[in-house]
């Protein structure tokens, strides 16, 4: 008799959560943040891109966090170049420099952080994007 309470009480616990919809994570422009990319407010990603956990490489969230994130976009490597040019300003961060060729190079600072930004093609419609992260002593505003 308890077992089946037991059991019933579960199951209504399981199709209640089931039933409840998870919050969205929301950018500053209002998009949906992936919640891999959630600890990591301070650089923009294009929708729909996921994390290659096995080649990430970071520590620390927020605007404190160092290392590399490597990550697959559904885009090609064109767009995902013309999304950093165009998203990083947003956030405050101040382009240094800019290469686009088969692997895209970028670099910004902001504050005391530089970030640098490698974009690799993988086709007509994908992209690998290494992000990483460190400390700079020059200050960028």
């Amino acid at each position: 008799m308890l077992k089946n309470k037991i059991l019933a009480i579960t199951l209504v616990l399981l199709l209640c959560g089931c039933a409840s919809e998870k919050p969205k994570l929301v950018g500053l422009d209002g998009s949906a943040i992936p919640p891999a990319f959630a600890n990591f407010p301070d650089v923009p990603f294009p929708e729909e891109s996921f994390v290659d956990l096995d080649e990430t490489k970071a520590l620390g969230s927020g605007d404190n966090w160092i290392g590399s994130l490597v990550f697959e976009t559904p885009y090609n490597a064109s767009s995902v170049f013309d999304f950093y040019v165009s998203e990083m300003p947003k956030l405050n961060w101040v382009e240094v420099a800019t290469v686009r060729a088969k692997f895209s190079q970028m670099t910004y600072g902001r504050n005391k952080r530089v970030v640098q930004i490698l974009i690799e093609s993988k086709g007509s419609d994908k992209a690998k994007v290494t992000i990483t992260a460190i400390p700079n002593q020059n200050t960028y505003k």
